[in-house]
């Protein structure tokens, strides 16, 4: 009785499995600027904090969401360049942001998740 349920386990699994490769997606690649620290750093401070992984993972999502509903980060093809402005309210020091930030999104295409295998 057990091998038997295990057999239908098995069996049902490798059935359902073949739908998951028929998932196709759409691709766009973005290319935006990030916004400016908050706080006044000196130039290196605030370069580095411009170009943290975190800044540029959390900005990437945004890019991506602007695109509309379902619309995901694939990967960040390229960085940027830091851009550094001097401080406008008196204080010493720079606000760092990276422009020309490349991201790759992506989107399940409409009608590829559903439907029976070799049916388009």
């Amino acid at each position: 009785m057990m091998k038997l349920n295990l057999l239908s386990l098995i069996t049902a699994l490798m059935l359902f499995a073949g739908n998951t490769w028929a998932t196709e997606y759409i691709f766009r690649d973005l290319m935006a600027n990030t916004l400016p620290s908050a706080k006044c750093e000196s130039e290196q401070a605030a370069t580095a904090t411009a170009a943290k992984a975190y800044t540029l993972k959390r900005y990437g999502r945004k890019f991506c969401q602007t695109q509309g509903y379902g619309w995901h980060v694939e990967q960040i093809k390229d960085n940027g360049k830091p851009v550094c402005d001097v401080c406008s309210n008196g204080d010493q020091g720079y606000r760092c942001h990276m422009e020309d930030v490349v991201v790759e999104c992506k989107r399940i295409k409409p009608g590829s998740v559903g439907m029976l295998p070799g049916q388009h």
